[in-house]
């Protein structure tokens, strides 16, 4: 084989490989994320019962985050601020009449971030969904659904729905 042949083999397996590579690294951080998601479910979850229905009071996630952190100091994500956003998040989806499970399948798609700004700027849980599904649908960055919500697309669509019949 001649080294011309050889190196242009070469080039071509390597670009194959790194493909590979990336590919599996983009699978691995979904899976992560997934894994991340359904543990904000359960910690949000347990919080809202333990303070909505053991009356344990609010100040208890203060006291979690402090005992989180010092357990786990080199994992973020267990500030005050976030343990309450899991709270809310959960129970934000709760109150849906939509299967619990189908809504977990869909917001573990999306970064936790992107959840926190839909669950915070959604006045419905079928505007939330409506977000959250064309998140996935154009890959869009926090900013671009930020924006987009506060286009109002949702609303948009509707009014172009409505004119149409």
């Amino acid at each position: 084989m001649n080294l011309t042949k050889k190196h242009t083999e070469y080039i071509r397996w390597v670009n194959e490989l790194k493909t590979l590579i990336q590919k599996t690294q983009i699978k691995a951080s979904i899976s992560v994320n997934k894994e991340l998601l359904g543990l904000y479910w359960t910690i949000g979850k347990s919080i809202s019962e333990k303070v909505n229905i053991a009356n344990w009071g609010s100040s208890v996630v203060e006291e979690l985050s402090k005992d989180l952190k010092a357990e786990f100091p080199n994992q973020k994500g267990f500030s005050r601020s976030n343990l309450f956003s899991m709270k809310k998040w959960f129970e934000f989806y709760s109150k849906a009449e939509m299967d619990l499970e189908k809504i977990q399948q869909l917001v573990g798609q999306i970064p936790w971030g992107h959840n926190v700004v839909i669950t915070s700027k959604s006045k419905s849980i079928e505007e939330a969904v409506f977000y959250s599904n064309k998140t996935i649908e154009n890959n869009w960055s926090r900013s671009v659904l930020i924006h987009q919500i506060e286009l109002g697309l949702r609303n948009m669509k509707l009014i172009k729905l409505f004119r149409k019949r």
